[in-house]
């Protein structure tokens, strides 16, 4: 056996005994082949129909046919692929449609679109924050936020979930003590489905001399009128930084920075995730563009998805939800899974969620709910969760 033989024979036991310890926790993850089509309706592996209450798709404009016309016609104009960064060749024209689009949504002076929502959270944070400044976090920011957190090499203190007052507490005991500081909540937290105390943040924010960024993956085109988390919070002027996707309502794919045209220019010109990463297929930006306009234009369309949570949450006797984040705690990861795998033999998929995405002990099923759903399946999907136990029915 060959010294590069012994290197990797030790690279596949180290991934096999992780896999080992993974599978014995029922924390491995495997990828299924799934095939979507409208109505929420999908086909795991070549199955049979499953009607999807797992997918981020929050008003159905992944497969809007005008939607992907704008795709389609995106893609025979300016080509299948960017062709290289957005600073060298691939800023095409649809780049700067979108983000004065995302501006204007968002009330914003600028907007700049990245590759993906990852990609934005691991290039904004280190652009403004370093080693001598502060980041006082929400302990459930999304797993991206965490890597931009990182990255920056920021002094950072976790405060406990929406508590404004902890947030208070730490920039009371340690704000006089760093350069710079930043608060990063999402805006819904996607695990819960609950909003952010913006306002109330923001105004904390301001007095200390703080920065709050917001991460409004699962808010624009779900509350707001569409336009995401301050707008629903009533925090106007308050939160310079907000960061969204475009992979979730918007149906497309991307991430964006929408705030003040300085910052947007200095992202553009120091934000390592942007300056080095090749553009969006032109397609995606497409595809965004026509899908934002569709939201812009449809207030029932935005309003729906909520509506239908509601409906699905008082059946079965659970908290009135205020986005289409439905979660229904079940505990150990062995649990969940058996009620995700019992749903997907009555026709839904419902994903489990566990750790690490949420906490030990909060293994998950978690329902998000789309305006593209039907009622009737809505209706099935109630009657589902019955037979099985799930829910607060006595």
């Amino acid at each position: 056996m060959t010294r590069n033989d012994d290197t990797t024979s030790s690279l596949d036991a180290f991934a096999q005994n992780k896999l080992a310890q993974l599978e014995a926790r029922n924390q491995r993850r495997r990828l299924v082949e799934s095939s979507r089509a409208g109505a929420m309706s999908m086909h795991v592996d070549g199955g049979p129909e499953l009607i999807s209450f797992t997918d981020n798709d929050y008003l159905g404009l992944s497969t809007h046919p005008d939607v992907i016309a704008a795709a389609r016609d995106a893609a025979t104009e300016f080509g299948a692929g960017a062709g290289a960064s957005r600073l060298v060749t691939g800023n095409h024209p649809l780049y700067s449609k979108l983000e004065q689009t995302i501006a204007r949504i968002k009330g914003t002076e600028d907007a700049v679109v990245y590759g993906s929502g990852y990609l934005a959270n691991v290039g904004i944070i280190p652009t403004i924050i370093g080693q001598n400044d502060l980041i006082i976090a929400d302990e459930l920011i999304h797993t991206s936020i965490h890597g931009g957190v990182q990255l920056s090499k920021a002094t950072v203190r976790f405060c406990r979930h929406n508590d404004v007052a902890h947030v208070r507490d730490i920039l009371e005991t340690e704000r006089a003590n760093f350069g710079r500081a930043l608060i990063v909540v999402d805006g819904v937290y996607s695990m819960d489905g609950d909003i952010a105390p913006l306002k109330e943040l923001g105004e904390l924010a301001k007095a200390f001399d703080a920065w709050l960024m917001n991460d409004d993956a699962h808010a624009l085109g779900t509350i707001g009128d569409g336009r995401g988390s301050l707008h629903a919070t009533g925090a106007h002027g308050l939160v310079p930084l907000q960061m969204g996707t475009l992979s979730k309502a918007a149906g497309a794919y991307g991430g964006y920075l929408a705030a003040s045209r300085a910052v947007c220019d200095l992202m553009r010109t120091r934000s390592r995730s942007f300056i080095y990463t090749t553009g969006l297929p032109p397609a995606a930006v497409g595809a965004a563009l026509k899908a934002l306009e569709l939201t812009e234009a449809d207030a029932e369309l935005v309003a729906r998805p909520t509506k239908l949570a509601q409906h699905f949450a008082n059946e079965l006797g659970l908290a009135k939800p205020v986005t289409p984040i439905v979660p229904i705690v079940i505990g150990s990861e062995t649990d969940a899974l058996k009620a995700s795998s019992d749903l997907a033999d009555l026709g839904f998929k419902v994903i489990a969620f566990r750790p690490p995405t949420v906490p030990e002990g909060t293994s998950r099923l978690r329902f998000c709910f789309s305006a593209s759903h039907r009622d009737h399946d809505v209706e099935r999907l109630i009657a589902a969760c019955k037979k099985l136990g799930l829910g607060n029915m006595s």
